[in-house]
Order: structure tokens, then C-alpha cells, then sequence
């Protein structure tokens, strides 16, 4: 299999490169067709984001549409109209974002003022229309447009259909959400694709990332990271929402998914890196991207590995942030995940990525699909470890071809995003 990948890629690493870069000068042509508007107003955009801390695929929902925004908008004011509440990614969104205005911090309007002073509402990526309370509110109060740039939807309930045909536009981050919509015949002037806004995050901690590396002795480029998943997100530990509403039936037939599957697929990760460890020599280092993989990683990744390949892979110990994040993978050969996210902030930030998907974890998979990338998704219960791992071994000998991959990936995101944009500009 491996030798068959290799002489495919070389066969096809020129036509690559070469849509890659038309890609690029297309792209560069809308920017500056955009960046040529003028006679309007520099508008005030009310960014409804944020919607939990414990997962960093959330926290990078907000870094990542500002970051659209601010490439295509750069004269707009943005004010974040987050839906939880965290000191630390305000800390974070405040060093990054310094001109951002944060509802419900020190010195920030109230929400009736920034009613007043914005001109659009834009609910950013999500698992859903998270926001739509807030979506509803805004509409009610100030009869002003909004839009919904790259979730999933999943269904559509009367109320959801009621509030999306009232939007200026609905983007969904990834095709099948689009399919659902005009299955549900959602009348709205503009319905289209436009990918996750995290593949635009562009945040960094280089200092935390080089402190990272040095206290593990690794290297740039020849480690690896490894992210963990449950096949359900145990809620229940993590808010208290979930605590005080889940019954002891519905968290006792989670917890039995997740104890039937946690062993079976996380061999599957294994394989693949006891084949790094062993064919290499270089380490691997386990990541979360939510808080409760911090515990799951030792049992499930580093204890059952065999002896000789146990000293080399490393749990990070600890949560951490979407930049810190995006610096250390930055520095990684590829990004092996569980969690649909931590693939994406790797490939922003320069890196080849693997998915391993569980089919409990939604349709947002399908985005990988969309943007050309279906030779880095792996359907968990149709995949072994032995198939990984060949990959894995395929990126780290052909990376230059691996690069044009993700470039061409990455460069279609930019382009659709774009096309948001412009719909926002037109309204």
C-alpha cells in the first residue's frame, strides 16, 4: 500500500502544486476586488461566539472568524457577544485582538448599546445554530440583519426554520448541513458552503510552545501528536447543566459506549504510533482538545504501549489554549486526532492531519470530504491501525507532497470563506 501511495504522489505532485497555486492567485484576485468596494460605511459587527471553554475546538471558533473578518472587513468594528463565560479566553481573545470589544467584561457596553451600535449580527461555526436565542433576540429588538457563517444543522425544527428565513444568509461548514437545508425548502436569499471557520485561525503562543517542546526534549518536525476521544463527550463531568438534567439512565448507556469502544479504537492510534517510534525514532506527544482527555490519555494511549516504545511518547499533563495549540503543531510532522478540531488548528498552522472519525461524532466530518481531503479521514470502524500508520509513514517520507495537499485544502477554505464575506459586504 505504501509503495502504490508513493508513486501516486509523485505521479501527481506537479498537477497539484500547480491547482494549488491558481488557487492562490484566484483567491488574491476576490481579496482585491473586495479590498477595491467602496462608498459604504465602515460597518459595526456583532459576533455571536464562544459557546464553551472545555474544548478548543469552541475557543478557536471565535479567533477564527475574526480573523475572516478582519482580512476582509479591516476597517470594521467588532464586538464579541460570547455565550459562556471564561476569563482565560478573554485573556486570550484581549493579547490577540486587542482592538475587540468583549460584552459582559470591564468597561464594555451593555447589550443594549451595542444593539445600538451594531449594524450586523454574524453567528460564527459551530455544532449548531448554538446561538439562536441571542440570533432571536437581535432580530426582535432591532429588526437589523444577521447571518450564520459555517454550522451544522443537523434538523431543522419549525422555530430554527423560522429564524434561518428571516438570516440575510446561512452558510453551513460542511455540504450535507447544505443538503438539509434546501431538503427542509429554507427560503432565504443566500444558503451556501463555507467551511469551519477555525481553518482560518491564525493565533499563536510561540513562547508556551518552545517551553512545551523543551521540557519534553522534542524537536521540530520529527514528533508527532496524538489526540484522544470518547465516543460520547461525557457532559456530565464537565458542566452543570449537564449534571443537573441527564438522568442516571441516559449517563449510564454513555458510559457503556464509551467503555465498549475506548479500547478497541484507541488500539487502532496505538498502532500507528508504535510504527512511528519504531521506524523512526521520533517521539510522539499526546494532546487534548477537551479537558477530559487530560485523564484518559495515560490509560488509553501510553500504559498499553510496549516497552520499548513507552519511553518515547509523552502526555502534554494538562489543558491548554487554541494558540499554544497551533504553535506546537506547528512544529509537529502530523497531527493524528480523534476530535474533529485539533486536525483543523494543525492544518492552519502548517501541518498535515489525520481524522480518525467515530461515527457518533456528526455529520462535520464531511467537511474534511469536502475540501479534498478524504485520504486523511479515517472511518474509524472501517479502518485498522496498520492503515494509519502506512499513511502516517507516507506523509513523513513524501511531506512536500503532503504540504500541496493541505495548501490546496487550506486555499479552497480561504476562497468559500471569501464568498461569505462578500455576501456579508453586499448586505
Amino acid at each position: 500500500m505504501a509503495t502504490a501511495m508513493l508513486k501516486f504522489t509523485d505521479r501527481f505532485a506537479r498537477r497539484r502544486f500547480l491547482k494549488a497555486a491558481t488557487a492562490a492567485a484566484t483567491l488574491a484576485t476576490l481579496d482585491s476586488q473586495i479590498a477595491k468596494a467602496a462608498g459604504t460605511p465602515d460597518p459595526t459587527i456583532l459576533v455571536i461566539s464562544g459557546w464553551q471553554a472545555a474544548n478548543i475546538g469552541d475557543i478557536a471558533h471565535t479567533p477564527g472568524v475574526l480573523a475572516i473578518l478582519q482580512k476582509h472587513l479591516p476597517a470594521a468594528k467588532l464586538i464579541l457577544w460570547p455565550k459562556s463565560e471564561s476569563e482565560e479566553t478573554v485573556r486570550m481573545l484581549r493579547k490577540h485582538f486587542p482592538k475587540l470589544t468583549i460584552l459582559g467584561t470591564e468597561d464594555a457596553p451593555t447589550l443594549e448599546a451595542a444593539f445600538a451600535a451594531s449594524d450586523f449580527a454574524l453567528h460564527s461555526s459551530g455544532p449548531m445554530v448554538v446561538g439562536h436565542e441571542m440570533l432571536r433576540q437581535w432580530h426582535s429588538e432591532t429588526g437589523k440583519p444577521f447571518g450564520v457563517l459555517g454550522v451544522t444543522i443537523s434538523y431543522l425544527n419549525d422555530p430554527l426554520k423560522e429564524l434561518l428565513e428571516k438570516a440575510a444568509f446561512v452558510y453551513t461548514r460542511e455540504t450535507k448541513s447544505l443538503e438539509n437545508l434546501r431538503e427542509a425548502g429554507i427560503d432565504t436569499p443566500t444558503i451556501g458552503f463555507a467551511p469551519d471557520s477555525t481553518f482560518a485561525m491564525s493565533i499563536r503562543d510561540e513562547a508556551k510552545a518552545r517551553q512545551t517542546l523543551q521540557n519534553f526534549g522534542l524537536e521540530d518536525r520529527p514528533f508527532v501528536c496524538a489526540v484522544p476521544r470518547l465516543r460520547k463527550t461525557p457532559y456530565h463531568q464537565i458542566h452543570d447543566w449537564a449534571k443537573e438534567n441527564w438522568s442516571a439512565e441516559r449517563i449510564g448507556k454513555l458510559e457503556a459506549l464509551n467503555a465498549r469502544h475506548a479500547e478497541p479504537d484507541h488500539a487502532k492510534l496505538r498502532d500507528a504510533m508504535i510504527r512511528w517510534v519504531r521506524e523512526t525514532g521520533h517521539a510522539v506527544l499526546c494532546c487534548p482538545e477537551m479537558t477530559y482527555q487530560v485523564d484518559i490519555i495515560k490509560p488509553l494511549l501510553i500504559d498499553p504501549l510496549p516497552e520499548d516504545v513507552r519511553p518515547h511518547v509523552f502526555s502534554l499533563g494538562r489543558y491548554w489554549l487554541p494558540d499554544e495549540a497551533a504553535s506546537v503543531y506547528s512544529r509537529a510532522r502530523c497531527v493524528m486526532s480523534f476530535e474533529c478540531h485539533s486536525p483543523i488548528i494543525a492544518l492552519g498552522a502548517g501541518t498535515p492531519a489525520f481524522y480518525l472519525r467515530q461515527p457518533e461524532d456528526t455529520i462535520k466530518g464531511q467537511m474534511y470530504y469536502d475540501l479534498g481531503m478524504g485520504d486523511w479521514v479515517f472511518e474509524i470502524e472501517q479502518t485498522d491501525g496498520r492503515q494509519i500508520g502506512a499513511r502516517l509513514m507516507d506523509v513523513h517520507q513524501q511531506f512536500d507532497a503532503a504540504q500541496e495537499t493541505r495548501s490546496m485544502a487550506l486555499a479552497k477554505a480561504a476562497r468559500l470563506h471569501a464568498a461569505a464575506m462578500n455576501s456579508l459586504r453586499s448586505v
